[in-house]
């Protein structure tokens, strides 16, 4: 890793070196492309996420030689998934298979730091503190390279045959671009979340009631993630109460028992919000350009489903890069929107609130099966 770019031509640009961007970077670099990498924040910090992997998730780790790396960070294994409707409690075991046994999630700080060192260690040139500020094209209009800026300000133009903008949903690379949504859902959740220490809950724990939902999820350093998603109306009236308040109000809506593991826990420094924004397709590629991660797919993150997505979209797209071309990216692109429909449809569904007990029930078995499918198309990979 370098605070300096070395070259001025590389194959690959990405903007990003989180989830999806360094995934990307790794497995395009062990691919034997030449790949700069910048991000503009420091390497290891935290970010905005509640950081449990789904299978999928654990699957791409296992098949890339990386989950030993969170294993031995003391992520704890999680071994079974609880589901709570009102009073109905629905146990389900993590069956192995595949090479995977249980699912991780383990913090920002670990699981970003892993994939931005396999990355490295694959050839590729990580470069903190600096980020995309323009594109270069050429007359047709054609992407054939990066404006590249840190905090002096100073603009160095490097050349790339393509450039990808894994930069999160708010993504520079597609704002520059002009790239504009294909779908946009119609329902969005807010979120609070913090750390507690001691709460004696094994597993993911996903708590539902009427206009509420919450999730528990064990990570490092013994401290449990718990989630509250609430309408953006309830939120934006609630938060001038303090989010604590409305935060400790959500784990009494759907369980008194959580409600007093958190109450009697040593609580977070700060808890953190999400005001929520509308899931999205955008245009995944054109003519020296991509984007994979949340600056081309967004969901809700009521599902908990993020880091999943990056890590499958990073391999399909890093696919696409290699089997070279313009109609080859076109392709991912189609063939994504396939794959990733059915995800964004049911959890615009579960992020309206617009249901009962019975009905997130069988949404969750939508979701399940959407969730599954996706394991199938990468097993399709080997």
């Amino acid at each position: 890793m370098s605070s300096e770019i070395h070259r001025d031509h590389y194959d690959v640009v990405v903007a990003g070196a989180r989830c999806a961007g360094a995934s990307t970077a790794m497995l395009l670099a062990r691919s034997g492309l030449r790949v700069l990498v910048v991000d503009p924040a420091r390497r290891g910090s935290d970010t905005l996420s509640t950081h449990a992997l789904m299978r999928g998730a654990v699957l791409q780790l296992h098949r890339w030689g990386l989950l030993d790396a969170i294993r031995s960070s003391g992520a704890p294994a999680i071994r079974k998934t609880t589901f709570h409707y009102g009073d109905e409690v629905i146990g389900i075991p993590i069956k192995e298979r595949d090479g995977v046994d249980a699912l991780y999630a383990p913090r920002r700080t670990v699981l970003d730091s892993v994939l931005v060192d396999a990355a490295l260690a694959a050839g590729a040139e990580v470069v903190h503190g600096q980020s995309v500020v323009d594109v270069i094209q050429d007359d047709q209009g054609r992407v054939r390279g990066a404006k590249i800026s840190g905090a002096d300000r100073q603009v160095q133009d490097i050349e790339a045959d393509l450039v990808i903008g894994a930069d999160g949903n708010r993504s520079r690379v597609a704002r520059i671009l002009g790239v504009e949504s294909d779908t946009t859902a119609s329902h969005a959740t807010a979120s609070i979340y913090g750390y507690w220490a001691g709460l004696g809950l094994a597993g993911y724990h996903w708590y539902y009631d009427l206009g509420t939902a919450v999730g528990s999820i064990p990570t490092n350093d013994g401290e449990t993630c718990v989630f509250a998603s609430l309408p953006q109306d309830r939120f934006e009236a609630g938060r001038g109460d303090g989010l604590e308040a409305l935060y400790h109000e959500a784990m009494r809506d759907v369980s008194a028992d959580l409600a007093n593991r958190v109450g009697g826990s040593d609580g977070p420094g700060k808890l953190r919000a999400f005001a929520g924004t509308p899931g999205f397709l955008r245009r995944a590629a054109g003519p020296g350009w991509a984007l994979v991660g949340d600056a081309g797919y967004f969901r809700d993150p009521i599902t908990a489903h993020g880091i999943t997505d990056a890590l499958c979209e990073a391999e399909f797209l890093t696919r696409a890069v290699m089997e070279g071309g313009d109609d080859a990216l076109a392709a991912y692109q189609a063939t994504r929107d396939e794959r990733v429909r059915g995800l964004l449809d049911v959890t615009d569904q579960i992020s309206s609130f617009e249901w009962n007990m019975e009905e997130v029930k069988e949404q969750h078995i939508v979701l399940a099966r959407e969730m599954n499918s996706q394991v199938d198309a990468i097993r399709m990979l080997d």
